[in-house]
């Protein structure tokens, strides 16, 4: 079996505290990668990082806020300055803020999404992945090579009920990513997103049972996904076996397309 070539790589993971940015920091540290690990949440940090480096990785901790531009920009001078250059960039990071662009109830509005409920979603999920991305563009092309993965959504490709708002911003990163593909292509660097289906996430966890069986109802393997079945493809996506996958959506969902 070939192998990843990931060992000593430096990856930067957004969102990595929880959910899917844990499990995927996680796994590219059993890869013996190097992890800038950025999340607005600090408590999970010290756990973190522990788990990192007890999974084989060397790591380290940034708050940062992939809607601040100074911010981002600081958190990736860190990186460079210790290991000396940004090998991955998975833009993990984003938020929910749900709701149906107008509730109509009994002849009249009962309640409709907010602009900064709009607003912020797209901050995180869009311009976060914009402004993260542009930062170590040109740590990679310095380098002559590098990978950048982005957390798309089969709700970006297929839209879904009360997320106008997460919905545009995974359409858009699915955009972004052709579009980069396009762009960063000459300059050895690999774009690609991932589109998760239902992914068994402690906020997920934490709906109600008859939202889950709904889920699960809808998609054809008959479970959610693990934040490890994304961290895999994340993993793979970066690794060598997969070095002519340029501009791709890479669909980890269950085969919910199929169900619904």
């Amino acid at each position: 079996m070939k192998e990843t070539g990931l060992k000593n790589k430096v990856v930067i993971v957004t969102g990595a505290s929880a959910g899917i940015g844990r499990a995927t920091a996680h796994r590219f540290a059993q890869e013996g990668c190097r992890i800038g690990a950025w999340d607005v949440n600090e408590t999970a940090a010290p756990a973190l990082l522990e788990g990192l480096k007890s999974a084989g990785g060397e790591a380290i901790f940034r708050r940062v806020d992939v809607t601040d531009t100074a911010a981002v920009e600081a958190a990736v001078q860190e990186v460079v300055e210790r290991w000396g250059r940004v090998d991955v960039l998975v833009n993990n990071a984003g938020i929910t803020h749900d709701a149906q662009i107008v509730k109509w109830q009994e002849g009249a509005v009962a309640s409709t999404m907010t602009e900064e409920a709009f607003d912020t979603v797209i901050a995180v999920n869009l311009k976060g992945v914009f402004l993260c991305t542009r930062a170590v563009i040109p740590h990679m092309i310095k380098a002559g090579s590098g990978v950048i993965l982005n957390a798309s959504s089969v709700v970006g490709l297929y839209g879904n009920f009360g997320q106008t708002n997460y919905a545009s911003t995974k359409a858009g990163v699915i955009a972004m990513t052709r579009t980069w593909a396009r762009e960063l292509g000459r300059y050895s660097i690999r774009v690609n997103a991932v589109a998760p289906g239902f992914i068994a996430t402690e906020m997920v966890r934490a709906m109600p049972e008859k939202v889950i069986q709904s889920m699960v109802s809808h998609t054809p393997l008959g479970r959610m996904g693990d934040p490890e079945d994304i961290a895999n493809a994340y993993v793979w996506l970066a690794s060598d076996a997969a070095t002519y996958i340029h501009g791709a959506v890479l669909s980890v969902d269950g085969g919910i397309v199929l169900g619904t």
